[in-house]
């Protein structure tokens, strides 16, 4: 059975990612792991005697590890393992411990400023198995879920994350029990938009019409599809908002080589708004 790698920090998260954790992975038959990171930059006294920065790390790393096992007995979940780690670059050994063949999804919570940390960004970037990122500022929800899919593209590897997309969506309904939702977004720069070169709504009647084989294949009803106009990021916000949705699930094209640390994409300005949990799912494309 694959394993649900639950990262910990204490102090530097409002939603418990552990309790999520162990409840999320057993209604998706997870097997839940926890890792929990510690780390404290010392001050010139620490820094410079060895013995007393190995004596605060220990007590860290103690008060950690008590802090996780009195979570776990708290959700009669005892027998989940976990580690309490000493570790400077979560994002690294994270990415590195976890393989695509044993483990079926990362959860994390995000920081609790209102923007993303480096961290976060960069485990998006680098991570080879779907990615749970739960909100710190959640939505009144419902039970509902929204995946985001590109319809009608031509391009491979969209297509193929178009597919993962809609795989991870579907389980995580079939294991939650909530609704599903598409929604698609066709891009109209807003200069467009805003002098009335473009029919909008026509578009869409013809997306509608365009893509049916395709929505039908998918096999979700009529109104549980969303065809929009516009730009990706402020559409698919909008509406999470108007579904109150409690997960949003979207693909992430990693990039290879420089422009991997150089260039953004839609998952990320998407990402900077969204106020649902965010199921990021992997694929790796070279440049």
């Amino acid at each position: 059975m694959d394993k649900m790698f639950i990262i910990s920090q204490k102090h530097q998260q409002q939603t418990d990612a552990i309790s999520a954790g162990v409840l999320l992975a057993n209604q998706l038959g997870l097997l839940p792991e926890v890792m929990a990171y510690s780390y404290e930059s010392f001050s010139d006294d620490e820094y410079h005697n060895p013995r007393i920065a190995a004596s605060v790390r220990a007590k860290i790393l103690a008060e950690d590890e008590a802090y996780v096992q009195n979570t776990l007995n708290q959700l009669n979940a005892n027998n989940t393992p976990f580690t309490t780690m000493w570790c400077k670059n979560l994002c690294s050994h994270a990415c590195e411990h976890i393989r695509p063949d044993e483990y079926g999804m990362m959860l994390k919570s995000i920081h609790e400023s209102t923007h993303f940390l480096p961290i976060d960004w960069q485990l998006i970037r680098n991570t080879k198995v779907p990615l749970m990122l739960l909100s710190n500022n959640p939505l009144n929800r419902v039970k509902s879920i929204l995946m985001a899919v590109e319809l009608g593209s031509n391009n491979s590897s969209k297509q193929a994350l178009n597919q993962a997309v809609i795989l991870q969506a579907n389980r995580l309904a079939a294991a939650t029990g909530y609704e599903l939702h598409l929604g698609f977004v066709i891009h109209f720069p807003k200069i467009l938009r805003d002098m009335d070169l473009v029919n909008s709504q026509r578009q869409i009647k013809d997306a509608y019409r365009k893509h049916k084989q395709e929505i039908e294949e998918i096999g979700l009803d009529c109104d549980h599809v969303h065809i929009m106009a516009g730009d990706a990021d402020m559409c698919l916000f909008e509406l999470s908002c108007r579904l109150k949705a409690e997960y949003l699930v979207m693909g992430a094209r990693q990039r290879q080589g420089i422009l991997g640390h150089i260039i953004g994409n839609t998952a990320e300005s998407i990402l900077t708004r969204i106020r649902s949990n965010v199921l990021v799912v992997p694929y790796n494309t070279e440049d």
